[in-house]
């Protein structure tokens, strides 16, 4: 009966600290206003990825040690925010057309918004510090632990996929709207603007 209950009250506290904006909601929003929801399931494969290897390691206590080593923080951050600044500047700098954003969003592979996604949620040290301090007060020592472990990675899987789902659908929206008319080039410089400070959110957060 416990364990339903600690699942019961793990359930809302994760999924409204999910859906806070944040560095990766924020950057499911721009990708999905610049290369649209479909695509941006890619950075979501790589983000999922990274979330759960962030969890697991918490839970495994690897995180003291990562937090203990604050360079590998530091290198990944730095990549991934100059990439995705490179990515930022590229929106600002085209022209205002359609094509142009397309032909900036058909650069990024598959595999480079996966890595994107990745990351930027392993690189994120208040992702560890979260995770550090909400998991394990739900596992319990006197059970196995994997099962455990196993359910609330469900969790959280769906709640971050749903959030940036949301997040993405929403940069969609906004996309349609500003497409209309001269709006393109706003568009194209709020998505450039949004992914810099992203970056700049990554590199130097």
């Amino acid at each position: 009966m416990s364990e339903h209950i600690l699942i019961a009250v793990f359930l809302p506290t994760f999924f409204f600290v999910s859906i806070t904006p944040g560095m990766c909601m924020t950057l499911a929003m721009t990708l999905g206003m610049s290369i649209g929801v479909r695509r941006t399931l890619w950075m979501m494969v790589g983000e999922l990825a990274g979330v759960a290897l962030v969890a697991i390691a918490a839970v495994m206590g690897v995180a003291s040690m990562m937090l203990n080593y604050p360079q590998l923080f530091d290198i990944l951050k730095w990549v991934g925010g100059l990439y995705l600044g490179y990515i930022g500047i590229s929106m600002w700098r085209a022209k205002g057309k359609m094509a142009n954003l397309d032909n900036t969003s058909s650069q990024i592979s598959n595999r480079a918004l996966i890595t994107q996604g990745f990351v930027t949620a392993i690189a994120n040290p208040k992702g560890w510090a979260f995770m550090i301090s909400l998991l394990p007060p739900f596992i319990s020592v006197d059970q196995a632990i994997a099962p455990q472990l196993m359910v609330l990675l469900s969790i959280i899987m769906m709640t971050e996929f749903f959030s940036m789902l949301a997040y993405a659908s929403g940069g969609k929206t906004l996309k349609l709207f500003l497409s209309r008319g001269d709006n393109i080039k706003w568009m194209n410089r709020i998505a450039g603007s949004l992914m810099i400070c992203v970056g700049l959110w990554l590199a130097l957060g």
